[in-house]
């Protein structure tokens, strides 16, 4: 019998576009509830009703519509907004929380992405969040250029996702920044950060997920 050994548990994940982070999301999140264990599954950009509007700004339009400060700062604003209304209450009732994204996309995407200084991210986070952080976060590590493919063969079915493509249409030097960048924030945050192989199977990614959190999260009793 799989058992909570100390809930509720902050879970992120993370990685550049096309990488297969609200698959696993919606898969771990099934796995959770096939064992009765209570969270929610929430997104960044986004997640809260006034942050979703923030999101509309962010996802779609040019990719130069916004300097790179203004950005940051609609991201924050954004994620402010989803820890008070949503995050933060579910942790405080006992909820797990599955986040597509949270503070490591802005590090990788804003910082080693855009240039923004890792201090000014590091100041504004402690502003925001209020000493929430994730448990746990998995990056999903993939070649951009393979990701970038994979979010165009998948906007041909799915109009919400054709629409949302501002990242998408970044320069290939700016997504191959954001890897190096992710990467570099799984090596020095080893104890809450682990790097999947994106280009594996669905499945053989979802196995070693799943067993890291059994490990992590949950315990085995008979």
């Amino acid at each position: 019998m799989i058992e909570n050994k100390s809930p509720p548990f902050f879970i992120t994940f993370e990685g550049g576009e096309g990488v297969g982070k609200s698959t696993q999301v919606n898969r771990l999140s099934k796995f959770l509830s096939e064992r009765s264990i209570d969270h929610i599954v929430t997104r960044e950009p986004g997640g809260s009703k006034s942050a979703e509007i923030i999101r509309d700004l962010l996802v779609n339009g040019e990719p130069d519509q916004w300097d790179s400060e203004t950005e940051l700062l609609l991201h924050f604003a954004a994620r402010r907004d989803h820890l008070a209304r949503k995050i933060t209450p579910a942790l405080d009732d006992g909820l797990w929380v599955l986040c597509d994204r949270f503070v490591d996309s802005t590090y990788a995407y804003q910082g080693y992405g855009y240039g923004i200084s890792p201090n000014l991210i590091d100041n504004i986070y402690k502003f925001v969040a209020d000493e929430v952080f994730p448990d746990l976060t998995f990056i999903l590590d993939l070649n951009p250029e393979e990701g970038i493919q994979r979010t165009k063969k998948r906007s041909l079915s799915n109009k919400e996702v054709l629409s949302e493509d501002r990242y998408e249409r970044m320069e290939i030097e700016f997504h191959k920044r954001i890897r190096k960048g992710f990467k570099e924030i799984a090596f020095t945050n080893r104890e809450r950060c682990v790097l999947v192989d994106a280009s594996l199977g669905e499945q053989e990614i979802y196995n070693n997920i799943v067993s890291i959190v059994i490990a992590r999260c949950l315990e085995i009793t008979t």
